[in-house]
């Protein structure tokens, strides 16, 4: 079968994407490189759609969480993955969990019995030529991530990704900490301080060796470090003071309350141009997730930290998507190729659901001549694509799980529970004006479960 576009990799965001293109009647060229002989480290099987950690699609609560609204869009726009999630669901309170043996031999039958996807088991090495999805993951094949490297002008192949947690702006206690730059350059707002005196900053070094770590996987073992991502813990394992001489320097902050420098100093940095997302610098970390809220939680003003992530290192690829890739995920240097999924630094498994979609949907209406604007920003789809391909900072663009730091806020002050609602309420109405426009030509969408057997 000639096709109309190539799509590269069959993970959940591949998968997507590829399915959204057939049914908008386009030929696809799906191209999975597990079952022509090659593999991955991580991956135990040739299905498409494979989850490889866990079987979680996190909250499924369309009324207070981002996760359970962005679940709530993609089954409206009749996502594949989400049909084939619900139908084999199992468990998990109000979280979606599914049965992953059975959820991916559902996806890989359903997309092998579409009669415009043509799935070849094959290793792609080099950037096609006609219009193309790259939708590969963290553990895109090195011949293909030098290629895109090369295109790009940046290092793709793999690395230890590091994760500095992130917390929403409105959980800091200003009281406490305060704005300023290091010898008071800049605009003097470029970072908030949290200051430690010499009692609590040692306290906290102790937290720090003493805290349970997350171990490496096997296959990520022997992948260096990426330059400047030392864990935290680490440093301070090689002496007490360390960390007070690099990431917690004291030196040229004056705390305005007592007019002195403290013993040591915690820095977050804007992470969104909306400013509603600040991190913490110089935190990637290992530690495991229960003990990094436990412990960052000790750091004067973060006593009531809400975190949009917590802190990681782990082996990824993924590219600079801010300056890289246009409002419709296509790489500027090459509008012929769009990325999605985990390789343009969204985090999750609905996450790159979500950008799969989108790029099968703005690859299709190109193709067939139609007119589809990005969603809006106050939809959770809009929100994450938004922060792909702009909103986040380039120097600094670490890969984002979607949270409600990512949209728009709300004006004024609410309470936290009727806020998360106002975001959610917001959402859905933004989305139905999106579909309704003249604009958008949206196709009816079958929401009922299509039962595709198991192999």
């Amino acid at each position: 079968m000639t096709h109309d576009i190539h799509v590269i990799g069959g993970g959940l965001a591949g998968s997507e994407a590829a399915w959204q293109l057939a049914e908008a009647g386009l030929k696809v060229r799906l191209s999975e490189m597990r079952g022509s002989g090659e593999g991955t480290p991580a991956h135990q099987t040739e299905g498409l759609a494979e989850l490889v950690c866990s079987n979680s699609f996190r909250s499924d609560d369309a009324e207070s969480n981002a996760v359970g609204l962005l679940h709530q869009e993609l089954r409206t726009l009749g996502s594949l993955i989400m049909r084939q999630a619900d139908i084999h669901r199992v468990p998990a309170g109000s979280a979606l969990a599914v049965d992953r043996d059975n959820f991916s031999n559902s996806v890989t039958e359903a997309i092998d019995r579409h009669p415009n996807i043509t799935l070849v088991r094959e290793r792609v090495d080099a950037l096609p030529d006609g219009p193309t999805i790259i939708a590969t993951g963290p553990l895109t094949a090195a011949s293909l991530a030098a290629g895109i490297g090369a295109e790009t002008g940046r290092e793709a192949l793999a690395f230890f990704d590091a994760l500095a947690p992130i917390v929403h702006r409105d959980s800091i206690d200003m009281d406490t900490a305060w704005f300023a730059s290091r010898w008071d350059k800049g605009e003097g707002k470029d970072y908030i301080n949290c200051p430690m005196d010499k009692d609590q900053y040692l306290a906290f070094h102790q937290g720090l060796v003493d805290g349970e770590k997350t171990p490496f996987k096997d296959w990520e073992k022997d992948t260096p470090y990426f330059d400047g991502c030392m864990p935290i813990e680490v440093m301070a394992e090689r002496g007490v003071d360390t960390l007070r001489y690099g990431p917690m320097k004291p030196v040229g902050l004056d705390n305005p309350k007592t007019g002195r420098w403290p013993h040591a100093v915690v820095q977050l940095r804007q992470d969104n141009a909306q400013g509603t997302l600040w991190n913490i610098v110089g935190f990637q970390t290992k530690l495991k997730h229960a003990d990094q809220v436990r412990l960052f939680r000790t750091i004067p003003g973060l006593e009531n930290a809400e975190f949009a992530r917590l802190g990681g290192l782990h082996r990824n690829t993924f590219i600079r998507s801010p300056e890289l890739l246009d409002e419709t995920l296509r790489l500027k240097s090459r509008p012929n190729i769009r990325f999605a999924g985990q390789i343009t630094g969204c985090e999750g498994y609905i996450e790159s659901c979500g950008i799969g979609m989108l790029a099968g949907l703005f690859a299709a209406a190109e193709l067939t001549g139609k007119t589809l604007t990005p969603p809006p920003y106050a939809t959770a789809l809009g929100a994450l694509l938004g922060h792909i391909t702009g909103g986040a900072e380039a120097e600094t663009y670490q890969p984002m799980n979607v949270n409600f730091g990512l949209f728009p806020p709300i004006p004024g002050r609410t309470k936290k529970t009727d806020r998360k609602r106002m975001y959610t309420d917001r959402g859905r109405a933004a989305l139905a004006e999106w579909l309704n426009s003249p604009r958008q030509q949206p196709e009816p969408v079958d929401n009922s479960p299509e039962l595709v057997p198991s192999a």
